[in-house]
């Protein structure tokens, strides 16, 4: 049983590491320069559903925005696969995935790890002159760590 799992695991760890696949993938591109203005409009319907599907449909909202979100994700990939083929397609949503939403799901496991070990107290009072004072050392911060990492220790 052992030794299967580390064979498939080896097999698997050779076929993502290997150049085929790499030089495979350059053939099924998306002609982005081919591209109208067209394909934004799922993900601008989108961003006004995460915008407004809260405040306006609220028990709804909570229920099925996974559904909603598939929905708008259909709308891209279904006619991505019917005009520029399916390979492209699968290789455009595998890019995104794993390569855009993984690395960014992983950069935000890593800030909340290392901004969980920061504590930050004081006797601090709302004034104008303290807002400005944090807003002056969260833009500091953010331009040394970045903005995701300046939002995390603020």
């Amino acid at each position: 049983m052992r030794f299967a799992a580390l064979t498939a695991s080896a097999a698997l760890i050779a076929a993502i590491f290997s150049p085929g696949a790499v030089l495979a993938a350059e053939a099924h591109q998306l002609p982005g320069a081919a591209m109208s203005l067209w394909w934004v409009l799922p993900f601008a319907g989108l961003l006004l559903c995460i915008a407004t599907g809260p405040l306006l449909f609220r028990h709804a909202w909570e229920h099925h925005y996974g559904k909603i979100a598939a929905f708008w994700a259909a709308l891209v990939i279904g006619p991505l696969a019917l005009a520029f083929g399916i390979p492209s397609a699968t290789q455009a949503v595998l890019h995104a995935l794993l390569t855009e939403y993984m690395s960014f799901i992983i950069l935000l496991f890593a800030l909340f790890t290392i901004s969980g070990g920061i504590f930050v107290a004081g006797n601090i009072h709302g004034t104008p002159l303290v807002n400005a004072g944090l807003l002056l050392g969260g833009a500091v911060l953010a331009s040394v760590i970045g903005t995701t990492g300046a939002s995390m220790i603020l």
